[in-house]
């Protein structure tokens, strides 16, 4: 039987992932500039949890997001969600001592159906994810699915890479620095060709709060980060 063509997109980015697991970490501090550090920081501001919640951290790969939501919120729960199994492994190695691994608990699980009952989550988070799920729409239906009314949905994204970003000089690096400097350390140019590829597509900021009103959440709103070059969405639903 021939796999749906949004099964074969999401194996296929599972398997690159994947292979760059044990990469991804240093590469994002190198190819951000550490700026990675921040953006995550600004991300949890926004979610606003109640005391003793329980947060998703959806494609939570090496589950940097679900640690510093404890760092912010130490009586947190967060389920990690993520796809690509070899990632949540090396966050799991490598991040989850002491009270992390009583309160963060990494599941190999699709976005598009989440192993979680209705209304059971106080707020989600995804991180330079939504760009990897196709068709967004179904994610976007089980986030709200999963979340309890008046909860948040915080995503961290880039911008759309179509727009020109300090004279060019961003849309030159997206091009041709990132894949490059992608294959010189992690040894697969594919991986950082596809996120190039993904950035440019990704539809921006307006187009993005049109998609979560589309799909049913309410109080859209948006942050610019480093000159447009990511962007902070957060949405509401409705109470």
């Amino acid at each position: 039987m021939t796999e749906a063509p949004a099964e074969a997109h999401g194996h296929k980015v599972a398997a690159m992932f994947g292979r760059i697991a044990r990469w991804y970490d240093f590469l994002n501090r190198l190819l951000s500039l550490g700026q990675d550090v921040w953006w995550r920081y600004r991300l949890v501001r926004a979610v606003n949890p109640p005391p003793d919640g329980l947060v998703l951290d959806l494609a939570a790969g090496t589950l940097d997001v679900s640690v510093e939501l404890l760092r912010q919120h130490p009586d947190l729960r967060v389920a990690a969600l993520d796809f690509t199994l070899p990632m949540l492994a090396v966050g799991r190695e490598r991040k989850l001592k002491g009270a992390r691994a009583e309160r963060i608990f990494p599941v190999q699980a699709d976005g598009r159906a989440l192993p979680l009952p209705d209304a059971s989550v106080d707020a989600v988070t995804i991180a330079f994810g939504i760009r990897n799920i196709k068709p967004r729409a179904e994610a976007y239906a089980e986030i709200l699915r999963v979340l309890k009314p008046g909860g948040r949905l915080c995503v961290l994204e880039f911008g759309t890479g179509s727009r020109r970003v300090w004279k060019g000089l961003y849309n030159f690096y997206l091009d041709k620095l990132l894949p490059a400097i992608g294959r010189l350390v992690s040894r697969d140019e594919g991986a950082y060709r596809y996120l190039a590829d993904t950035i440019r597509a990704f539809p921006d900021e307006r187009a993005l709060a049109r998609e979560l009103l589309e799909a049913g959440f309410a109080k859209v709103c948006h942050l610019p980060m480093l000159s447009g070059i990511v962007f902070l969405h957060v949405a509401g639903k409705a109470d």
